[in-house]
Order: structure tokens, then sequence, then C-alpha cells
């Protein structure tokens, strides 16, 4: 199972992130075994990615420093032939969001992009009308376009909600499940974009293993709310379903 393989291999992920989930992403990577770095100092990002196996580029509390920052990792990182994974957050929120997005992907090459219908949106250049950072309201024609990006980019793309969809521009699936309290927490997709990261490299096809990610992942939010329906409390029994997934695999599915 994909997170038993990740905690075997215990890969560190560079996460250059953004401060409303970095302690959750930190703690979510350590659940399944992998190991968090956050650094975002352009002084020292390239030195950091050439030590990791997965760089996280999370655009969730963007700015310049940042920005510098993730182009700078993003080079090395594709230099070095290390994953990058995007995670556009709230892209097509303003005009400076939007822009870096098409500014990153100029420059940078990624293996992974993971967003909401609404990131997909804007970065597919679709009307759309974003709530901040949430997906938003419009319409689209959702297989379609994550194909076309998937194959313009060369890379894998994931579209994350009720349910997900995964497509290298030639294989497509959709994948059910999860629980509707992974929405009403921050931080929980920012996270799968983070376990994304140690799936990639976990073994030699990327898009089974991030398929299979996806799964768990959404039996991770099942088992979390089999143990508790209050909110301030389901981030906890998140990590704690991903760490007894990662350590027990099927066995902790049955409820």
């Amino acid at each position: 199972m994909i997170f038993q393989t990740i905690r075997q291999q215990q890969p560190l992920i560079h996460c250059i992130t953004n401060y409303v989930v970095a302690n959750f992403q930190a703690n979510g990577l350590l659940a399944i075994g992998a190991s968090p770095v956050m650094a975002d100092d352009s002084r020292e990002v390239e030195e950091m990615v050439a030590l990791a196996q997965a760089l996280l580029i999370n655009i969730g509390t963007l700015n310049d420093r940042t920005k510098e920052s993730m182009l700078l990792a993003g080079k090395m990182a594709n230099k070095l032939g290390i994953p990058v994974i995007l995670d556009p957050v709230g892209a097509g929120a303003t005009t400076y969001r939007k822009e870096t997005v098409r500014y990153l992907l100029e420059e940078v090459h990624f293996s992974v992009i993971r967003c909401n219908v609404g990131e997909l949106a804007a970065i597919a250049n679709v009307d759309w009308q974003q709530k901040g950072v949430d997906s938003g309201n419009g319409s689209i024609a959702l297989e379609e376009e994550a194909i076309l990006l998937a194959q313009h980019y060369q890379c894998i793309v994931i579209i994350t909600g009720e349910r997900d969809f995964i497509t290298d521009g030639v294989d497509s699936q959709w994948i059910n499940g999860g629980n509707m309290q992974m929405t009403e927490v921050t931080g929980t997709g920012c996270l799968l974009s983070a376990i994304c990261g140690a799936a990639y490299i976990a073994g030699h096809n990327p898009y089974r293993q991030l398929a299979d990610t996806l799964t768990y992942y959404k039996k991770a939010a099942v088992l979390a709310s089999a143990f508790t329906s209050d909110i301030g409390d389901f981030q906890i029994a998140l990590l704690n379903a991903l760490y007894r997934l990662s350590k027990d695999g099927e066995a902790s599915c049955i409820l």
C-alpha cells in the first residue's frame, strides 16, 4: 500500500508552502513516515532542494520573497531530476496569483499539478467566479480541460473535490469516497499535495501511485470521521488515520 511504501522509504519532502498550513503539512508527512522541511529563503532553497526527493510549491500565502524562492528551487529541482508538485492555491482569485502561476508554469517543469476545479479554470482561462482560495462557482468541461493541461505541460493533473479526477493526458480516472468534513477544516488539500510528492517517488509508476494516494487519502477521511464528528478534532483524527494506514494498511480501514 502506498502509505506503507512511503514509510519504508522515508523521503525528504521540501515544501515551499503557506504559513496557514505549514504545521499541518509537516505533521501529515511525518504521520506517513516522510520527512518534511519547510525552507523558503532564497539564500538556501537551492541547497535544500538538492537534499530532497521531491519539492512542493504551494502559493497559498504568496509574496515576492517566496515567489523568487519558488523559482530558484523549481529550476534546481528540474536540473537535478527531482519531481516538483504545484499547488496553485486560489490561482484565479487575483491577477497577481494568476500571473505568478503562469510564470512558474513557463519557467519550471512540474511533474504534478494538484488543484481544485476553480484553480483548474484559472489555469485553463475558463470564466469562473473564484471565492478567495475556495473553488467557487462556474461551468467547465473538467475532464477535457484537465487532460489538455496534462498534455500541454507533460505532467499528471489531479483535480480534487467531492470526487477526484486524475489524468496523465492519456489515462484518466475518477476516484470516489471521502467525507465532507475534509472541506470544513483548512489544509487538507494542501497536505494531499505534499503527500503527492512523497507518493510520486515511491515507485516506478507515478500515475498509479498517485491514484492509489487519492484512494487511500479518501479512506483516511472516512476513518477519521468515524472517530469524531467535531471539526476541532478532525485534523487530529486525520493525522491518526494516516499514521494507522501507513503502519497497518488495509486493516486500519475496517471500521
